[in-house]
């Protein structure tokens, strides 16, 4: 019982840690502030990301296709892994660093976003997503821990949650996602 005491204990203490931190708060306000724009346009978010992170992705996307809270018109949010053949043509002809970008350049447009995850903030195909994202004109965020990763030059916004355990790292992603999900309902299809 301690330890799972221990467990829920430091994943409270990382949540605080992410809540009493302006800095992050303000960059999270502004870059759900971006995907709001971006959606209303008739641009697309699309998300990526590998294990826990690509389950998120496609976590966040099923909730924006489908619906949150709200009973809504859809919109336009795609995980890009969720295409197992061409993820694995991709792979298979250009190596598995290659695969998001591929995917990207096939389905991005400038004025899209692309949201992408990685807990070590040094995944090759998230980081090559986000090159070839910004090569075309698209927004980029990055969801990552508090350590330097190789991403953090390529996003428009970055959201390092104060932590380098990756499980901690994957929960505050989760709850980030889903304000991001509801932030996003209110302001396109509720804007008292």
């Amino acid at each position: 019982m301690r330890f799972i005491k221990s467990i829920i204990a430091e994943s409270i203490a990382a949540k605080q840690s992410l809540l009493d931190s302006e800095e992050i708060i303000n960059d999270f306000c502004k870059l759900n502030q971006r995907i709001v724009i971006s959606l209303k346009e008739g641009n697309k978010l699309l998300l990526c990301g590998n294990g826990g992170s690509a389950a998120d992705a496609a976590h966040i996307a099923g909730e924006l296709s489908g619906r949150f809270k709200l009973d809504r018109k859809a919109l336009f949010a795609e995980a890009l892994h969720v295409n197992g053949p061409a993820i694995t043509a991709i792979a298979n002809d250009y190596g598995f660093d290659q695969i998001y970008a591929r995917m990207v350049e096939s389905k991005g447009k400038s004025g899209d976003v692309l949201m992408a995850y990685s807990t070590s903030g040094n995944s090759a195909n998230v980081v090559n997503a986000l090159i070839k994202a910004k090569e075309m004109g698209l927004h980029t965020i990055g969801f990552t821990g508090s350590e330097p990763g190789k991403i953090d030059q390529y996003c428009d916004h970055l959201i390092k949650v104060p932590s380098t355990n990756v499980p901690r790292i994957q929960e505050m992603h989760l709850l980030l996602g889903h304000a991001t999900c509801e932030y996003v309902e209110l302001k396109i299809f509720d804007p008292k």
